[in-house]
């Protein structure tokens, strides 16, 4: 009963759900790697590897196709996982981060349209849409501050141009802070998709790949700070 009720809800349960479910040292990991690959101009390892961030075809892209498509992938993902889940967990507690935790990775294994699970995978994709309209705001924002005025200017300008209704702001927000132009033509199981372009900046370079983990660390460092002061007013 009630001493069970305390327990599921004690700080250390929190804290270890949060664990758990948290994907940004991941994200960062999988930053790097790519980064490492393209530093040393190894495009097939990199061609290899960038099926862990994003669903991009990558057979046959060129370097600063993977460039852009592992910068876009840590905005973006900076949000779905690790952004994401501190805001659920802050408003709901342990339920709230499985929850997400549940919507997120259904989106990612049926949330692509296919003959198979059109319906399933529409709606898996749309609730997983709902949950992150927030966090992705909260992301663009926490990247504006951290980024500078251009990064904002860049946010309020572009963020939604993108087709995904939560993945340009973080986009965006990252293009302005880091000074580099993202979108374009992307491949998804053959299908092309061209997107417009966000930020005023030159193409993205080898080297910003790193810059774009390390902005993803800042931002998921002040995420949590105030996912804890959250929960703890919250009580």
């Amino acid at each position: 009963g009630f001493a069970v009720d305390r327990v599921c809800r004690g700080p250390w349960v929190t804290a270890l759900a949060t664990w758990a479910v948290l994907g940004g040292t991941s994200l960062g990991r999988e930053g790097s790697v790519m980064a490492d690959a393209l530093e040393r101009g190894d495009l097939e390892a990199a061609r290899a590897r960038l099926p862990h961030l994003c669903a991009r075809d990558p057979e046959g892209l060129a370097a600063d196709e993977l460039v852009r498509a592992t910068v876009e992938s840590v905005a973006e993902n900076t949000s779905d996982a690790a952004v994401a889940p501190l805001v659920w967990g802050a408003v709901a507690g342990v339920p709230g981060l499985f929850v997400y935790r549940a919507v997120n990775t259904l989106d990612a294994m049926v949330g692509y349209r296919n003959a198979r699970y059109e319906r399933f995978g529409w709606a898996a994709a749309r609730l997983d849409d709902a949950m992150n309209w927030v966090p992705a705001r909260v992301t663009g924002v926490l990247v504006a501050v951290l980024g500078g005025p251009g990064a904002w200017r860049v946010l309020v300008r572009d963020g939604g141009n993108h087709p995904s209704p939560n993945a340009g702001r973080c986009e965006a927000a990252f293009a302005g802070a880091l000074g580099v132009r993202l979108g374009g033509t992307n491949a998804y199981g053959g299908l092309v998709e061209r997107r417009p372009e966000m930020g005023d900046g030159r193409a993205p370079e080898v080297r910003d790949v790193r810059r774009a983990v390390r902005l993803s660390a800042a931002v998921t460092f002040v995420a949590a700070g105030l996912a804890a002061v959250a929960a703890w007013r919250r009580g």
